[in-house]
Protein backbone atom coordinates (compact mmCIF):
# COMPACT_ATOMS: atom_id res chain seq x y z
CA UNK A 1 0.00 0.00 0.00
CA UNK A 2 1.14 3.74 -1.01
CA UNK A 3 1.25 6.80 1.60
CA UNK A 4 -1.72 8.01 -0.44
CA UNK A 5 -3.74 5.43 -0.42
CA UNK A 6 -3.28 4.94 3.63
CA UNK A 7 -3.95 8.99 3.69
CA UNK A 8 -7.11 8.61 1.83
CA UNK A 9 -8.31 5.76 4.32
CA UNK A 10 -7.37 7.82 7.13
CA UNK A 11 -9.42 11.01 5.65
CA UNK A 12 -12.54 9.08 4.84
CA UNK A 13 -12.16 6.87 7.86
CA UNK A 14 -12.13 10.67 10.07
CA UNK A 15 -14.92 12.18 8.18
CA UNK A 16 -17.36 9.08 8.73
CA UNK A 17 -16.44 8.45 12.19
CA UNK A 18 -16.25 12.12 13.06
CA UNK A 19 -19.27 12.69 11.89
CA UNK A 20 -20.89 9.71 13.64
CA UNK A 21 -19.68 11.05 16.56
CA UNK A 22 -21.13 14.47 15.92
CA UNK A 23 -24.85 13.39 15.37
CA UNK A 24 -24.35 10.62 18.66
CA UNK A 25 -23.35 13.77 20.52
CA UNK A 26 -23.74 17.34 18.40
CA UNK A 27 -20.35 18.59 20.26
CA UNK A 28 -18.93 20.83 18.13
CA UNK A 29 -15.39 19.63 19.15
CA UNK A 30 -16.54 15.79 17.62
CA UNK A 31 -16.40 18.02 14.23
CA UNK A 32 -12.60 18.64 14.54
CA UNK A 33 -11.62 14.99 13.03
CA UNK A 34 -14.14 15.65 10.07
CA UNK A 35 -11.61 19.14 9.38
CA UNK A 36 -8.93 17.20 9.65
CA UNK A 37 -9.92 14.35 7.34
CA UNK A 38 -11.89 16.65 4.84
CA UNK A 39 -7.76 18.41 5.04
CA UNK A 40 -5.85 15.10 4.20
CA UNK A 41 -8.50 14.47 1.25
CA UNK A 42 -7.68 17.54 -0.25
CA UNK A 43 -4.44 16.93 -0.24
CA UNK A 44 -4.49 13.13 -1.28
CA UNK A 45 -3.52 14.26 -5.32
CA UNK A 46 -0.39 16.23 -4.25
CA UNK A 47 0.86 13.32 -1.99
CA UNK A 48 -0.32 10.73 -4.83
CA UNK A 49 2.12 12.77 -7.39
CA UNK A 50 4.75 12.54 -5.03
CA UNK A 51 4.65 16.56 -4.18
CA UNK A 52 6.92 16.77 -1.02
CA UNK A 53 6.09 19.61 0.26
CA UNK A 54 2.35 18.64 -0.17
CA UNK A 55 3.25 15.44 1.58
CA UNK A 56 4.81 16.37 4.72
CA UNK A 57 2.03 18.83 5.02
CA UNK A 58 -0.30 15.87 5.26
CA UNK A 59 2.04 14.58 7.73
CA UNK A 60 1.92 17.17 10.04
CA UNK A 61 -2.27 17.35 9.39
CA UNK A 62 -2.41 13.44 10.29
CA UNK A 63 -0.19 14.20 13.74
CA UNK A 64 -3.09 16.59 14.30
CA UNK A 65 -5.46 13.65 14.16
CA UNK A 66 -3.33 12.28 17.52
CA UNK A 67 -5.26 14.86 19.65
CA UNK A 68 -7.74 12.59 20.09
CA UNK A 69 -6.06 11.23 22.72
CA UNK A 70 -7.34 13.66 24.94
CA UNK A 71 -11.00 13.08 24.17
CA UNK A 72 -9.97 9.15 24.54
CA UNK A 73 -9.14 9.41 28.20
CA UNK A 74 -12.25 11.06 28.88
CA UNK A 75 -14.95 8.71 27.29
CA UNK A 76 -12.76 6.39 29.06
CA UNK A 77 -13.13 7.97 33.09
CA UNK A 78 -17.06 8.23 31.90
CA UNK A 79 -17.29 5.03 30.67
CA UNK A 80 -18.45 6.04 27.12
CA UNK A 81 -17.68 2.61 25.22
CA UNK A 82 -19.20 4.03 21.95
CA UNK A 83 -16.84 7.05 22.10
CA UNK A 84 -14.27 4.89 23.02
CA UNK A 85 -14.78 2.57 19.55
CA UNK A 86 -15.06 5.58 17.62
CA UNK A 87 -11.77 7.31 19.28
CA UNK A 88 -9.70 3.98 18.71
CA UNK A 89 -10.68 3.63 15.26
CA UNK A 90 -9.67 7.35 14.52
CA UNK A 91 -6.30 6.57 15.90
CA UNK A 92 -5.45 3.31 14.92
CA UNK A 93 -6.00 4.83 11.28
CA UNK A 94 -3.90 8.00 11.75
CA UNK A 95 -1.21 5.17 13.29
CA UNK A 96 -1.60 3.39 10.06
CA UNK A 97 -0.74 6.21 7.14
CA UNK A 98 1.50 7.63 9.61
CA UNK A 99 3.01 3.99 9.17
CA UNK A 100 2.96 4.79 5.36
CA UNK A 101 4.23 7.72 5.49
CA UNK A 102 7.59 7.02 6.93
CA UNK A 103 7.83 4.53 5.16
CA UNK A 104 7.55 6.18 2.38
CA UNK A 105 9.86 8.87 3.16
CA UNK A 106 12.18 6.60 3.88
CA UNK A 107 12.41 4.56 0.61
CA UNK A 108 12.41 8.11 -1.09
CA UNK A 109 15.76 8.94 1.01
CA UNK A 110 17.22 5.45 0.07
CA UNK A 111 16.03 5.92 -3.80
CA UNK A 112 17.42 9.50 -3.84
CA UNK A 113 20.74 7.70 -2.28
CA UNK A 114 21.26 5.25 -5.00
CA UNK A 115 20.91 7.68 -7.97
Amino acid sequence: MNAHIASLVNGIILVIIGLWGYFESSSATSLIPVGIGAALLLLNKGVKNSNKVIAHIAVLITLLSFANIMPLRSALSDGRSEAVLRIIIMLSSSVYAMVFFIKSFIDARKKIKTS
